[in-house]
This record gives structure tokens, C-alpha cells and sequence, in this order.
């Protein structure tokens, strides 16, 4: 695990605060502070261990893994996404991702577009 003190494993400790949606012993599901969207969470374990990035998750995650995509869509259900609702995870530098503690976007309220934000490239 990287010794480095993310944003998230403050908002585990209560260091900073956060408004808790959900809360077990492996994960915390908390609104985003920057939302895009109408309804806009993060989902994320509360011990990091290997999952600073998906990329590094190892065969002993899995359970963690499943664990915080029922989550996402428990935590969805008790928001009313009934009509639907996107989960996204951001995998480094290409995939924008910017705090290093894996962590699942909740995203719904509204109708969503595809591609997400239109910036792709066709080849």
C-alpha cells in the first residue's frame, strides 16, 4: 500500500468531513463535493491496500471489489436513480484519474450522453 494519505483516507478517518450516504466496515458511499450531475457519489473501501488503481487490484479484491458495486447500486436504489444512473471508475493518468484511492462515480438525475464528455478521437 502506498504510504501516501489520500483526500479519501481522510474522509474514512473523519478527518474531513463528508455527508455519508452508506456505511459498512469495508466501504463509505458520500456525495461529491464537485457533483456533475444531479445525484453524484463516490463509493470507495475503506482500506485501499492494493486499490490505489483498479489496474492493481490482485485475485485476494475480488470480494471488495463486488462488495463496492452493490453498493453503488444500493446506494442508487435508496436515491431514487430508478429510471437509471451510470457508474464510472477512473484508472490513472489517461483515465483521469486524480486521487490515487480507487473510488466508483455514482452519476444520475438526469439524462446522461455518450460518449460521457464528447472529447474522444476516431482513428
Amino acid at each position: 500500500m502506498s504510504s501516501t494519505v489520500t483526500i479519501f483516507d481522510k474522509i474514512v478517518d473523519g478527518s474531513i468531513p463528508s455527508v455519508q450516504l452508506y456505511s459498512d466496515e469495508h466501504s463509505l458511499a458520500f456525495r461529491d463535493v464537485n457533483p456533475i450531475a444531479p445525484t453524484h457519489f463516490l463509493v470507495i473501501p475503506k482500506v485501499r491496500g492494493n486499490l490505489s488503481q483498479l489496474q492493481k487490484a490482485e485475485p485476494e479484491d475480488k470480494a471488495i471489489l463486488g462488495h463496492l458495486l452493490w453498493v453503488a447500486g444500493h446506494v442508487a436504489k435508496l436515491e431514487g436513480l430508478n429510471e437509471g444512473y451510470r457508474v464510472c471508475i477512473n484508472d490513472g493518468p489517461l483515465g483521469c484519474q486524480t486521487v490515487y484511492h480507487l473510488h466508483l462515480h455514482v452519476f444520475g438525475g438526469r439524462q446522461l450522453g455518450w460518449p460521457p464528455t464528447g472529447d474522444h478521437k476516431k482513428e
